[in-house]
């Protein structure tokens, strides 16, 4: 069994990077987060001080918040990740900034530290063509909300070594979640399944099918779904569903091609709960 590195670092410290940070932290590791500017920083503390209390309330620790925050450091500087043996990418879903936020990562962590992105759907080896060490690099996506999802998905770049798929696998069961290893496809496994019955439950919505809540129910009450589709794409983030759906698109063909209504909401800044409005009201939940 691997052991998971005593050093993690995250780069980016939004929903996802925050729950990266708090499972590492609350499997021992200590956690370097780094933000683009300080604002940014004091956003991603509350997140991961948030999810942090949450677990103690829950019994998920026996340390106190003392102990694990006391392993959490923030900075705005990637030589933060020096001694880091691993550090996961969590910047927004863009292929030109996550080269060059892994690229910035590469430089300035060690010859023998591991780099992991938690892209949804972008092409490892696609992301991997500008680093100079690209067998220690690989996908670790991550599900959202972080804390309670207990499915990671590693996947293997067309150099991604064995050694560091095998290490990425015991890595995330010490987290106490189930890795399953994908090929480096457009969408993986789970986003390419999870897209088509998002963008399928939007075109019914376009359609006046049901209300959101009722094509909700279908999938929850008919088919045992834990959540509707509708409701957890106000979760992931329209924003974040479209540029999924825009990439499956182009690298799958037209039946990925996103719908008038998720182009409208996300124009109108109806992102979905970090905005307070999706296909759902979430008053006083956006972050």
């Amino acid at each position: 069994m691997n052991q998971i590195p005593a050093q993690v670092g995250v780069l980016g410290g939004g929903r996802m990077g925050a729950g990266i940070a708090h499972a590492f932290a609350l499997a021992g590791a200590s956690v370097q987060v780094v933000e683009r500017d300080i604002e940014s920083v004091t956003q991603a503390r509350s997140r991961v001080l948030a999810a942090i209390l949450v677990s103690i309330q829950k019994g998920s620790t026996p340390e106190s918040l003392e102990d694990i925050t006391a392993r959490v450091g923030f900075s705005t500087d990637v030589a933060a990740f020096e001694q880091v043996g691993l550090v996961v990418e969590a910047v927004p879903e863009s292929l030109e900034l996550k080269r060059e936020a892994l690229s910035r990562v590469e430089r300035a962590i060690g010859e023998n530290a591991w780099l992991a992105s938690n892209t949804s759907s972008i092409s490892i080896s696609k992301l991997a063509e500008q680093l100079d060490r690209p067998d220690r690099f690989c996908g670790m996506h991550f599900f959202n909300p972080v804390p309670s999802s207990k499915l990671v998905e590693i996947v293997v770049g067309e150099q991604t070594s064995s050694d560091f798929t095998a290490c990425a696998v015991d890595w995330i069961e010490e987290l106490g979640k189930t890795p399953i290893v994908v090929r480096d496809v457009p969408g993986f496994a789970s986003s390419r399944l999870g897209v088509a019955i998002a963008l399928e439950a939007i075109r019914m919505l376009e359609d006046n099918v049901a209300s959101a809540e009722d094509i909700d129910a279908a999938m929850v009450l008919g088919y045992g779904h834990p959540m509707g589709p509708l409701k957890l794409t106000d979760l992931v983030g329209l924003d974040v569903r479209l540029g999924i759906a825009e990439y499956l698109e182009a690298t799958l063909g037209e039946r990925f091609a996103p719908p008038a209504l998720l182009r409208q909401k996300v124009a109108l800044g109806e992102l979905g709960r970090k905005s307070g409005k999706g296909f759902y009201e979430w008053a006083g939940e956006a972050n």
